[in-house]
C-alpha cells in the first residue's frame, strides 16, 4: 500500500512539473497575455523615470542626434547605453493621450535623441514648439513608466 501511494504521489509530481513546463513553452498563451498586458512575449521592459521636453526651451534644436527632424508626440530622448537609438517603444501610459493634430495616441515612440541629462534610466518626451505642448501629458504619472522594446527602425522616424 505505501509503495502504491509513493508510486502515486511520485506520479503528480512528474505531471505537475511537465505541465508547468509545457506552459511556459506555450506561445499562444504567451501570445494572449501580452495582449492583456501590453508587452510582447520575450522583448525588453525599461523600467523608467521620464520627463519632458519642448522646442523653445534652452539647448532643444529642430534636430534629433539622428540628424532628423523632431517629431512632436513621437520622438523620446534616450541614454543610449541603455536603449538604442532607432528602437521603436510601446509606452502603454501614453496610449489615448491627445495628439497635436486632435488625434490620439497610439502609445509609439521612436529613440532618435540622446541628451546630457538622460542617464540611466530615464527617458525624455519630446511633445512639441512651446511649453503649452506639454499640457497634454503634464497629467501623467511619469515617476515611473514601462517602455517595450517593439522594433527598430531605418532612416528617420516617421512624422
Amino acid at each position: 500500500m505505501r509503495r502504491r501511494l509513493a508510486a502515486l504521489a511520485s506520479l503528480s509530481l512528474i505531471l505537475t512539473a511537465t505541465n508547468a513546463q509545457a506552459a511556459s513553452n506555450d506561445p499562444v498563451g504567451d501570445l494572449i497575455g501580452s495582449v492583456m498586458t501590453g508587452n510582447l512575449p520575450g522583448a525588453p521592459v525599461f523600467n523608467l523615470k521620464a520627463t519632458l521636453y519642448h522646442a523653445g526651451a534652452r539647448g532643444v534644436g529642430a534636430l534629433d542626434s539622428l540628424g532628423c527632424k523632431v517629431v512632436a508626440m513621437r520622438t523620446v530622448a534616450v541614454d543610449k547605453n541603455v536603449i538604442p537609438r532607432r528602437t521603436v517603444l510601446f509606452i502603454k501610459e501614453t496610449v489615448g493621450v491627445k495628439m497635436p493634430d486632435g488625434k490620439v495616441h497610439d502609445g509609439y515612440w521612436y529613440a532618435s535623441d540622446v541628451g546630457g541629462a538622460i542617464k540611466g534610466e530615464r527617458i525624455d518626451l519630446y511633445t512639441g514648439h512651446g511649453s503649452a505642448s506639454m499640457k497634454p501629458v503634464k497629467n501623467l504619472s511619469l515617476a515611473k513608466i514601462s517602455a517595450v522594446k517593439v522594433g527598430t527602425f531605418k532612416g528617420c522616424p516617421p512624422a
